[in-house]
């Protein structure tokens, strides 16, 4: 099972991918970076930018440009099976919008939102319901 995640300069998404001691792949924070090419099924791990949009009435882009930039790959597209998305309730109704939006645009199930860079229970709530649910999310290769 892959874990493919997006992680700014903060590191809290790294953070919280690294407690879940799945293999895991990162999409590149740089454009000059190679691109991300993966082969097999995954969950995406993906942070929300610009939360509470809906507070301030300002649009607000929820999934960060470099995880767009990876899915505009079809082939990186057609083998996404699950997206779980962090961010900060303050921002209320916004909080892990990135999953939504991911969710709702490749038809995907969001299984899971954390705050920040989630703690201990988040991390083994994930692990295991990704891995005892491997076979049902198709994260099987």
């Amino acid at each position: 099972m892959l874990v493919v995640y997006f992680s700014s300069v903060t590191e809290n998404t790294r953070r919280f991918v690294d407690k879940l001691g799945l293999p895991s792949a990162r999409i590149p924070l740089q454009k000059s970076s190679p691109e991300l090419v993966v082969d097999e099924p995954y969950v995406l791990v993906c942070p929300t930018y610009g939360g509470g949009a809906s507070i301030s009435h300002q649009n607000s882009k929820p999934v960060p440009p470099q995880v767009v930039r990876f899915l505009n790959n079809q082939h990186n597209r057609s083998l996404i099976r699950a997206v779980v998305a962090g961010g900060n309730s303050n921002f209320g109704s916004d909080f892990g919008k990135a999953g939504d939006v991911i969710s709702a645009k490749l038809k995907v199930p969001y299984v899971y939102r954390y705050e920040l860079m989630g703690n201990e229970e988040d991390v083994e709530v994930l692990r295991l319901g990704l891995v005892d649910n491997a076979d049902a999310l198709g994260l099987v290769p």
